[in-house]
């Protein structure tokens, strides 16, 4: 997908995409394990989603937005892929909670062995234990951003108004890399991509 097909949108410098190598990394990702359903978290206007889809025409994709106009957006941009695209407008908390719990007892036939973490980064801490339960043995985790403008690397006082996200990424990162049940590797270039794959 060209970002240039994206429904009303004229200028793109500004906007919460995927940059070009984080998308590059993606796509060699979706061709090396080619998952067959993916659970994105943070859609905004479908760019990636779009991407995830023309890269693997077997591919199924579940992304979650939490406003419903970049929902609305989204699901124009993303129409000429039919049921493959499931745009879901909810709190991805919200979401991940509910399939937790329709997952319990089941032999876990719904698990994504794909997911991409591109919402709210404050929350990233929260969402991984959920995430880990409902990601497939050999599936892939990447959560972008995880650098936040450099301020995660940074030392030094991080200004008040950011000094909960850095330190809950902080968190998140020493979370995902200490866990044996991951083999996590940590991507320095744009704003920093974390990618793991579940061992157990």
């Amino acid at each position: 997908m060209k970002k240039e097909e994206l429904f009303g949108i004229d200028n793109f410098e500004y906007l919460p995409m995927i940059r070009p190598q984080t998308e590059k990394l993606l796509v060699g990702l979706l061709q090396k394990h080619k998952p067959k359903k993916l659970l994105e978290i943070g859609t905004f206007l479908g760019y990636s989603c779009g991407v995830f889809l023309e890269t693997d025409k077997d591919l199924c994709v579940t992304t979650l937005e939490k406003e419903p106009q970049n929902v609305e957006f989204a699901k124009q941009n993303l129409k000429n892929f039919g049921a493959r695209a499931n745009v879901v407008c909810c709190d991805a908390l919200d979401f991940l909670q509910d399939a937790i719990k329709k997952n319990e007892g089941a032999e876990k036939q719904n698990l994504f062995d794909f997911i991409f973490l591109d919402g709210p980064k404050g929350q990233y801490l929260k969402y991984f234990p959920l995430l880990k339960n409902l990601l497939s043995r050999g599936g892939v985790l990447v959560a972008d951003d995880i650098c936040f403008h450099g301020l995660v690397q940074k030392d030094g006082q991080v200004k008040h108004k950011h000094r909960t996200i850095v330190q809950h990424l902080r968190d998140f990162l020493e979370t995902v890399k200490t866990d044996e049940d991951f083999e996590t590797q940590i991507f320095d270039f744009e704003d920093g991509v974390l990618v793991s794959i579940k061992k157990n």
